[in-house]
């Protein structure tokens, strides 16, 4: 497929497949890669004032620490900005020139941490209040290697490669800024196919690439964790790593409820998880998490059927598992259920949405 086909095909698929989420409209989230992209074009010659047109929010104001945007500002401008400057990797471009102090108090939280490990679950924990636009996990993907996880937020996916690919590149850099450029990824797995500047890849991450995999995320060995890091200062790191809660506690606390259960649905799919059984793994009554819900606006069974119409989308572009493969991953034993929830959740059946990649 090419490039242009996908972009076309992504598009459409976001537009029309899910309905939209209310959150993507709450102001919520840090402008720093907003700052990133308009500095790239500020470097470029490139004016990118016509990126914010309409949205409320003026170019002046995102280098504003206090700022907060909504997803869909965010998602629009940095549209605007792909089709403006025209770089196929942009997101590579972008990442790999950042650095720890891009991150300001949680990068101070980073250096100071006892270890690698350590610096990469305060960077995990706390990566919203650095804008990120994907959802983020730290996870063992077996007994010898670890990675950072991401998925599309809302259903994202025509913005799905810029966003790894500005994700994973800074990862890497920063990690390397941290225990030294000895530090390899053993893999890549994005579950977009192959772009057409792959080689931009290649160079970036130099490593395994596995396009039109199952997850998006970045691996690499476990024994890794264990490095320590030379600018270890357990004072500064607590005091950073406070500052950076504080940020946090900016969410509500049924915002805050309501992506726990959708983290932790996203990792148990297989299982197809109950209510009871997710309020017990939150340490939580049925009664009270049915409550904290209800207070955003939100129920389980529509959190569970979003979640699981987001993977499945993925799985199905991704396009390495039969439709019966990816109703198991999701949880259902017989196709046939898979089948209908599908088209329940999406309006359409799921061989018409795999038929609909060009």
């Amino acid at each position: 497929m090419s490039q242009a086909a996908f972009e076309l095909h992504t598009r459409h698929a976001a537009s029309t497949v899910i309905e939209p989420d209310p959150r993507a409209q709450a102001a919520d989230i840090p402008a720093n890669v907003l700052v990133h992209l308009t500095e790239f074009a500020a470097r470029h010659g490139i004016d990118s004032e016509p990126w914010f047109a309409g949205l409320g929010i003026a170019r002046q104001q995102i280098n504003d620490p206090s700022l907060r945007v909504s997803y869909r500002q965010a998602r629009t401008i940095i549209s605007r900005a792909l089709r403006a400057m025209r770089f196929p990797a942009l997101g590579l471009l972008i990442g790999r020139n950042e650095s720890i102090g891009s991150f300001g108090l949680l990068g101070l939280a980073m250096m100071t941490s006892r270890n690698f490990g350590e610096a990469m679950n305060a960077g995990i924990e706390n990566h919203k209040i650095c804008g990120s636009l994907l959802d983020v996990d730290f996870v063992a993907v077996d007994a010898q290697t670890v990675g950072v996880q991401a998925w599309p937020r809302y259903g994202e996916i025509e913005l799905l490669p810029f966003l790894c690919e500005e994700l994973f590149a800074s990862c890497l850099a920063i990690a390397r800024e941290l225990v030294g450029p000895a530090l390899t990824p053993l893999r890549i797995e994005l579950t977009y196919p192959s772009p057409i500047y792959a080689a931009e890849y290649t160079a970036t991450f130099q490593c395994d690439l596995r396009f039109g995999a199952q997850h998006n995320r970045i691996v690499v060995g476990a024994d890794w964790l264990a490095h320590p890091l030379p600018g270890y200062n357990p004072l500064v790191s607590r005091q950073a790593l406070a500052l950076c809660h504080q940020q946090l506690r900016g969410t509500s606390p049924s915002d805050e409820i309501v992506v726990s259960v959708e983290r932790l649905l996203r990792n148990r799919l297989r299982e197809h998880p109950r209510l009871t059984e997710v309020a017990r793994t939150l340490h939580l009554s049925e009664r009270s998490l049915r409550r904290r819900l209800a207070e955003s606006g939100r129920i389980f069974r529509e959190i569970h059927d979003r979640v699981r119409a987001e993977r499945a989308l993925e799985l199905l572009h991704a396009g390495q598992l039969s439709v019966a493969e990816i109703g198991v991953e999701l949880g259902f034993s017989d196709p046939r259920e898979f089948r209908r929830a599908f088209k329940r959740w999406t309006g359409m059946p799921p061989q018409v949405a795999r038929r609909s990649l060009p």
